[in-house]
């Protein structure tokens, strides 16, 4: 049966459907709807860039890790110790016991492992006098010696930017002004020192952008003397050091808590720079930047490449500038300004460290290599190795890296300058939450040098920008100053 409906009752229907869609469009465009939209905008933005760009691993490195020898490393550690003593005071004219036998032995393998080099690798003995009065535990004029083996980069825009990593081969025994005791100094800091060795060794026929500097340094015991007078020179000359590793203890793995741990490798950064200004300060405490030094960004750097060139390895990053009232080399760079990290095992046996060798109530004491895990120290030095190769076959990090404060706003604003290298590829934009310890997204944005992050509030996020050149080799993370 067909219905008839009247004109009358159609133009009525009409007009119902259109006020009810007038009404829908208001409510639109109210403020509450505008700014769930919004909202919803935020989330689909964020949700499409929740992943870190996952950067493919560098066949190069990979071959560097593969080549660290363990064996190489324990030899060195017993030739280390077989000189008896490697006091910073001990004899210097002794060919087979004390620290100038230990000196010249490491000079000669550094030579030995320039020779694969092409002669880009120069080795030297950075010597210099200490007089009494600085440090209270040099009471008379002594001779210091670093080592120094510099593997020059072959890129002009990136050979003046300089990696260093160091050991310290001196040695104590409960005193640390005792010349004479037997100081073998197996994992403090023989392990150190043959890991940096072995890196020489390794690296020395490879090719890297920027320069490295392996370096086994003499006086840590005294007061981080011989680090000290190198990062001085440093300073004065006006070097450009982005990045500087000490590896001291890095042998044991059977604490004295009991703990054997085999995969973790410590890794102390401080956060509030060591150089800072009190016009720096102030800026800090304004935007939020305690845990953005440029050391930190440094350890965040190591857990992420070694995490994808030493899997086997957990890079525990401790925000300390070292351990509880304790220091390494690394603190000379930092209180010049320069980024550093301290590389250590995770649990520490005090009954082998700074103790004279004997037997005590059944218990061995003493800094010996039947306690040190050579395989251990391998395994630290694939992930420094992996580190410095990353960092000097990438670009530098982004300088004069900021958030433009010009426009109140949701979406943040930065800007950086432009990298000089011929390779580069472009930038990325890093960030996390402000609680978060590490970077957790990125967003590539090209060959540019400012970027709008639209929707993303500077309060809710940290932000960062690196470097990445047309291989895919990234640079550490620089954190953003406020700028106009």
């Amino acid at each position: 049966m067909k219905v008839m409906i009247k004109p009358s009752a159609v133009r009525l229907l009409k007009l119902k459907l259109t006020l009810l869609a007038l009404s829908i469009s208001v409510f639109a465009l109210s403020p509450s709807s505008q700014a769930q939209q919004r909202r919803s905008g935020q989330r689909r933005e964020a949700s499409t860039l929740s992943m870190t760009t996952n950067a493919p691993r560098n066949p190069t490195i990979a071959r560097i890790v593969s080549e660290i020898n363990a064996g190489n490393i324990e030899r060195t550690v017993r030739k280390l110790v077989s000189f008896g003593t490697r006091n910073t005071l001990s004899a210097q004219d002794n060919p087979t016991r004390g620290i100038g036998a230990a000196r010249d032995w490491l000079y000669a393998e550094f030579l030995a492992a320039s020779r694969a080099s092409g002669g880009r690798m120069k080795v030297e003995k950075q010597s210099f006098e200490q007089q009494p009065g600085k440090y209270p535990r040099i009471a008379r004029p002594t001779t210091l010696t670093n080592v120094v083996a510099t593997l020059r980069g072959t890129q002009p825009a990136s050979e003046n930017r300089l990696y260093v990593v160091s050991g310290h081969y001196d040695s104590m025994c409960t005193s640390p002004t005792d010349a004479e005791c037997d100081a073998p100094g197996a994992n403090d800091d023989a392990s150190g020192t043959a890991a940096v060795l072995e890196m020489a060794r390794v690296m020395a026929k490879y090719e890297f952008e920027a320069t490295i500097i392996f370096m086994a340094v003499a006086g840590e015991e005294q007061g981080l003397v011989g680090a000290g007078y190198f990062a001085e020179q440093a300073k004065q000359k006006e070097w450009n050091i982005e990045a500087m590793f000490t590896n001291d203890i890095v042998g044991n793995t059977l604490g004295g808590n009991g703990v054997r741990d085999r995969r973790t490798l410590r890794v102390f950064s401080e956060g509030v720079p060591s150089s800072e200004t009190s016009e720096e300060a102030n800026v800090r405490r304004g935007v939020g930047g305690e845990n953005d030094s440029a050391s930190r960004q440094l350890a965040r750097f190591i857990k992420e490449t070694g995490a994808r060139y030493v899997p086997t390895m957990n890079v525990m990053i401790v925000y300390r500038r070292d351990r509880y009232l304790r220091g390494g080399d690394h603190i000379p760079f930092l209180e010049r300004g320069y980024a550093a990290v301290r590389f250590t095992e995770p649990n520490e046996e005090y009954k082998h460290q700074h103790q004279n060798v004997r037997i005590e109530n059944g218990v061995r004491y003493g800094d010996l290599p039947e306690f040190v895990d050579f395989a251990y120290i391998g395994q630290v030095a694939r992930v420094n190795s992996a580190n410095l190769a990353a960092l000097a076959l990438a670009p530098a990090r982004p300088k004069s890296v900021g958030i433009v404060t010009t426009r109140l706003t949701n979406d943040t604003d930065l800007k950086w300058d432009a990298n000089t290298e011929p390779d580069l590829a472009g930038y990325e934009i890093v960030w996390r939450e402000t609680t978060s310890p590490v970077w957790t997204n990125s967003r590539a944005v090209g060959r540019v040098t400012s970027y709008t992050m639209p929707g993303m509030s500077k309060d809710n996020y940290f932000f960062g920008v690196r470097a990445v050149d047309r291989q895919g080799n990234r640079s550490p993370v620089s954190f953003p100053r406020p700028a106009r």
